[in-house]
């Protein structure tokens, strides 16, 4: 028997829209661009040669559209991984479950997912301006702990070589390290983008050893992160989506990856904040790889 999905678990608009991001199952297209600023939607669908639809609410804003005969739909998250949590899964529903008898459809429907951000660079060889593709994430939020199957996707050896070496705290919660998807990232990170290990943290300030006027629990914490190596790996840097994008998508069936440009290098303090236009190379190498 089909497992069937109640309205206070699986809420729908009266417009026969899902809750949060307003949009209906007809109007998701297989690949998906997801950026954390509502206004970085209109910057990639300015690229598009139709739009199809629009929808807004709150910071998820929606534009599906066609890109050189393909169909894409650019979501926008919000900042950080709790935002996450409710994009992906809004976004498996409108592909995989049925709104009109509320149970899961069949065959299911795997999606192509791409986050375009901006980061924190945290090595020598990621300056500001450098495009980080996520081979693995780094997840201080603990969104994932929350789900089973949790240990069967995720890099337990490498979880525990990370927290052996950070001499990690219990109050803080188990980190969780997942791979992208190894097609995507061959297929967009191309020659051009840095392969790294990206931390997404569930703060900007402390969870990323930015101390303002609160001392931090670890001064020595981004030390540690930058002299941190795992077969052969490094942490090239910090942002706040990357882990949950890639771990939600991978207990969901979607292959997902992550790849940022370095808007700030934590290691020789610089940072530009005119990074908005600049982007933009960075948005047409996806759409084109995509």
């Amino acid at each position: 028997m089909k497992k069937y999905y109640p309205e206070s678990e699986l809420i729908i608009n009266e417009d026969g829209s899902i809750f949060h991001l307003h949009l209906k199952p007809e109007q998701l297209a297989d690949k998906v661009i997801l950026v954390g600023d509502p206004g970085r939607v209109t910057q990639v669908a300015a690229y598009f040669d139709t739009i199809e639809c629009e929808c807004e609410n709150r910071e998820f804003h929606t534009i599906t559209g066609v890109y050189r005969g393909k169909r894409i739909t650019v979501q926008s998250t919000g900042i950080g991984c709790d935002n996450i949590d409710i994009v992906l899964n809004e976004l498996d529903a409108l592909a995989n479950i049925d709104f009109k008898t509320r149970t899961e459809k069949s065959p299911l429907r795997s999606l192509d997912i791409v986050r375009i951000g901006t980061c924190g660079g945290l090595q020598p060889f990621t300056p500001t301006g450098t495009y980080i593709a996520s081979v693995k994430s780094i997840g201080f939020d603990g969104l994932l702990n929350f789900y089973k199957g949790r240990d069967e996707v995720c890099d337990l050896a490498f979880e525990e070589a990370f927290k052996a070496h950070m001499q990690w705290h219990p109050r803080l919660g188990d980190p969780y390290v997942i791979d992208a998807d190894a097609t995507l990232i061959a297929r967009v990170a191309g020659d051009d983008m840095v392969r790294g290990v990206t931390i997404a943290c569930g703060g900007f300030f402390g969870p990323q050893g930015r101390e303002l006027r609160i001392p931090l629990a670890d001064p020595k914490q981004n030390e540690k992160v930058e002299a941190f190596e795992y077969d052969g790996l490094h942490i090239t840097n910090f942002e706040m989506e990357s882990s949950a994008v890639a771990g939600l998508s991978r207990l969901l069936g979607h292959k997902a990856m992550t790849c940022c440009m370095v808007i700030a290098n934590r290691l020789v303090k610089e940072a530009n904040t005119g990074y908005k236009n600049s982007i933009n190379d960075l948005i047409q190498k996806v759409l084109d790889r995509i």
